[in-house]
């Protein structure tokens, strides 16, 4: 933070204080918060805690930062935006927020602002030209401007910040993130999806080109800038230059704020509000010293397999065998350690098979996981920096 900001912290052993008492005194007045936690799960609860607990007329700034995740909007489908088997082997987090709009990654190197206001007050260019504003003051050679679109972009073509929001009957917040030093990278990495032959009509990403603002001025981290955005905010409403400090990972402070995150966290939440869609997947088999191919078609509802129907040469595998393995997916999670158990009890239900039939019902199913490569449990910006022809987002067929 800049010099000359207060610091309150409503977390510490020495005064846990809880947001609610913050809240009440208020009397009106914009509010600016921290967020303690860079567990993404914990800050989107946070976000949703303010957004359901301040007065309508109360306006609020929320500074976030979260260690390396991936957050897809509301009505996105992750198979279709990221690289999920990339993503679990690095330990990228992925997450669904509340809000509509697209893709992005998160690192420490970036950060979050969520402005909360009245439904009748919200104005996502007034929340801009405040970030502007304090960007403008913090480094005056710096050339940030807003689109129609509300991005940011740093010399009129580097996308630097995306904004996304959720509007309520009486109350609403608009967020965005902003790109200090993020590793760009990583972010290339999760956000290209390797997953084709996915049919869905949930919200495409729209692809950009992007910077971090360090490498325009080096000098400038994350904790350089939310300070002067916190700064023009609170001089912008009038207010003294104060930041509450708070800690999603104390019920105390939030009241309820567990409940909340580990809904955010849960497999139903996570993959289970996917829209429904369509894999239409082809492989090809050794089949008398040839090569056969097998279509593999299935309708994915809620994260789980609504129908699957595979296609191949009756005595490649003998069509009994073919409907019960088809059958035996139909309510599975569409991800690989369920469907996998369930092709294991499959083979163990039919012991008389030879080696050769065992091998060939063994090789769907290991296509098949490739296609829904997930964990078990569970726009802003960012989309291929460095790929100069952008991955479309509906593909005619999965490259596994």
């Amino acid at each position: 933070m800049r010099p000359g900001t207060l610091l309150l912290c409503f977390s510490s052993a020495t005064r846990c204080c809880s947001a609610l008492d913050a809240l009440s005194d208020a009397a009106g007045g914009a509010l600016v918060f921290q967020s303690v936690s860079t567990d993404v799960y914990r800050n989107l609860a946070a976000e949703d805690w303010l957004h359901q607990n301040l007065q309508p007329a109360q306006e609020a700034l929320l500074l976030w930062r979260n260690s390396p995740a991936v957050v897809i909007g509301r009505h996105q489908n992750p198979w279709q935006e990221c690289d999920l088997r990339l993503m679990r082997e690095r330990g990228i987090k992925l997450s669904r927020r509340k809000s509509g709009g697209g893709s992005v990654y998160h690192d420490l190197g970036n950060f979050n602002m969520t402005f909360f206001t009245s439904r009748q007050a919200y104005d996502r260019r007034r929340n801009l030209e405040t970030v502007l504003a304090a960007l403008k003051r913090l480094r005056p050679s710096l050339d940030v401007s807003a689109t129609d679109r509300h991005d940011l972009l740093l010399s009129g073509a580097f996308k630097v910040s995306g904004t996304a929001a959720k509007i309520g009957r009486t109350s609403a917040y608009h967020h965005c993130t902003l790109l200090c030093r993020s590793d760009r990278t990583a972010l290339s990495s999760a956000l290209r999806s390797p997953y084709w032959g996915i049919r869905s009509n949930a919200t495409p990403s729209v692809p950009a080109t992007v910077k971090n603002l360090c490498e325009e001025d080096p000098t400038l981290t994350c904790d350089v800038v939310m300070g002067a955005v916190a700064e023009e905010y609170t001089r912008c409403h009038g207010q003294p230059n104060r930041v509450l400090l708070i800690d999603p990972d104390n019920h105390l402070t939030l009241p309820g704020v567990n409940k909340c995150a580990e809904e955010l966290r849960s497999w139903e939440w996570v993959y289970g509000k996917t829209p429904k869609f369509s894999v239409s997947h082809c492989f090809t088999v050794d089949y008398n010293l040839s090569r056969a191919e097998v279509k593999l078609n299935m309708v994915v509802n809620r994260g789980s397999i609504e129908s699957c129907n595979i296609e191949m040469l009756s005595d490649w595998l003998p069509a009994e065998l073919c409907h019960q393995l088809a059958s035996n997916l139909i309510g599975a999670r569409f991800c690989p350690t369920e469907t996998t158990v369930l092709a294991s009890a499959h083979l163990r239900a039919w012991p008389r098979q030879d080696d050769e039939l065992q091998n060939r019902q063994r090789q769907i199913p290991i296509h098949y996981v490739q296609t829904s490569d997930t964990e078990r449990r569970g726009e802003v910006v960012q989309h291929f920096p460095d790929h100069p022809n952008p991955v479309p987002r509906v593909h005619a067929g999965l490259d596994v």
